[in-house]
C-alpha cells in the first residue's frame, strides 16, 4: 500500500483553501500556486489602487510600493471585506494607512533584507574609512601617497538590535572593532563581542561609525536630535538605514556644517524623497542613496519562504509568525 505524501496529509486536514490577492509579483505567485492548500491566487491589476480588492478574498499580500502612499486617510467603504490576514513585504509599516493596521492580522517581512542592508552598511563604513574614490589620481600631479583610515580599534555603534543590527554586528566583528549596541529591551546577557549601551547619548559619545537600525515609532520620532548630535565625536560617521524621521534632518545638517560630526550616509530621508532644492542633495558631507539598501539580496526568495510558512499556518488555523504588534508599533 502506498503511503500518502506529507503534502497530501496536510491537505487532508487543512482548515481552508484561501483566496489570495497577490500584489507581490510573478515570483511570489509561482511559489503559491503549488501550495498544498490549493489557494486561488488573484493577481492585482497594477492600475488599480491596492485597497480595491475582491470582496471574497481572505488574504492580501502587499508592499508599500503597491501604491499605498495614495491611500485615503479614512477607511474605504466595506474595508476589509472578507480579509482575515494581510502579509506585507516590508518590516516597517509606516508607509501604510492606519486603518490597514487596525483590522485583520498583519504579518511583516521581518529579516527578509537584513543581509543586503548589512552589506550596504559595511560598504558605507569601508567607503568612508578608505576613501578610494576621493584619492583616485586623474593626472601625474595627483599621484601622491595619502594615508588611508583603518577600522582596527574603532567602535561601531548600532542603535537597534533586530535582524539588521545582528547582521551588521556579525559582518564588522572580523575587523577588530568594538561593537556598542543600544536596544529596547534590557540585557540579560550580552553576546560575545557586544558592549551593551544604555542610552542613545552614550552610544553617540562612544562611536566612530553609528548605524541607525531602529523601527520608526512614535517613541523614536526625532530620537536623534540636536542635543544627541552634540554628544558625537567630531570624527563620527552616521549611517541611517531605518527611517528618515528618526533623525531630525535639519539638526543633522547644522551639526555637519558646524563640524560636530564628520559625515553621514543616508539611505532614508524625511520626507522621502526630499523636495527639489533640499540642501541634503548637495551637502559635501552627506552620501545620499534613494532607499536602496534593502535591494541586491535574496529578498524575493526569503519573502516567498516567509509567505509559505505563514500560509501553512493560516490554512491550518495556527498562529502566524512575525505579527505586527500595535503596542510596539512594529
Amino acid at each position: 500500500m502506498n503511503t500518502p505524501r506529507i503534502d497530501e496529509k496536510r491537505a487532508a486536514v487543512s482548515v481552508r483553501s484561501p483566496i489570495i490577492i497577490n500584489q507581490l509579483g510573478a515570483e511570489i505567485r509561482a511559489s503559491l500556486i503549488d501550495h498544498w492548500s490549493r489557494p486561488l491566487v488573484i493577481d492585482h491589476p497594477a492600475d488599480r489602487p491596492p485597497w480595491e480588492i475582491a470582496p471574497e478574498a481572505d488574504v492580501l499580500l502587499t508592499r508599500p510600493l503597491a501604491g499605498w502612499n495614495k491611500a485615503p486617510a479614512d477607511r474605504p467603504a466595506g474595508w476589509p471585506n472578507g480579509l482575515r490576514w494581510i502579509q506585507t513585504a516590508s518590516t516597517g509599516v509606516d508607509f501604510f494607512p492606519a486603518w490597514l493596521l487596525d483590522g485583520p492580522v498583519v504579518t511583516i517581512g521581518r529579516g527578509i533584507s537584513a543581509d543586503a542592508i548589512a552589506e550596504y552598511v559595511l560598504a558605507a563604513i569601508l567607503g568612508f574609512t578608505k576613501r578610494l574614490h576621493d584619492i583616485r589620481p586623474r593626472s601625474r600631479d595627483d599621484w601622491k601617497i595619502t594615508p588611508l583610515g583603518s577600522l582596527g580599534g574603532k567602535t561601531i555603534g548600532i542603535a537597534g538590535f533586530g535582524s539588521i543590527g545582528h547582521a551588521v554586528a556579525e559582518r564588522v566583528k572580523p575587523f577588530g572593532v568594538q561593537i556598542g549596541v543600544l536596544r529596547r529591551t534590557p540585557w540579560q546577557y550580552a553576546p560575545a563581542g557586544i558592549l551593551p549601551v544604555d542610552d542613545i547619548e552614550t552610544l553617540f559619545a562612544l562611536s566612530d561609525h553609528l548605524v541607525v537600525a531602529l523601527p520608526a515609532t512614535s517613541r523614536t520620532m526625532h530620537l536623534i536630535n540636536a542635543d544627541v548630535l552634540a554628544r558625537a565625536k567630531k570624527s563620527l560617521h552616521l549611517i541611517n538605514v531605518a527611517r528618515g524621521r528618526i533623525i531630525d534632518q535639519q539638526a543633522l545638517l547644522r551639526a555637519l556644517d558646524d563640524g560636530q560630526l564628520a559625515g553621514a550616509t543616508l539611505d532614508v530621508t524625511d520626507p522621502e524623497p526630499p523636495p527639489d532644492g533640499d540642501p541634503i542633495y548637495s551637502h559635501p558631507k552627506v552620501l545620499l542613496t534613494p532607499h536602496v539598501s534593502w535591494t541586491g539580496g535574496e529578498d524575493v526568495k526569503r519573502l516567498a519562504g516567509k509567505v509559505l510558512i505563514n500560509l501553512d499556518a493560516y490554512a491550518h488555523g495556527a498562529p502566524l509568525a512575525d505579527v505586527f504588534d500595535k503596542n510596539l508599533e512594529y
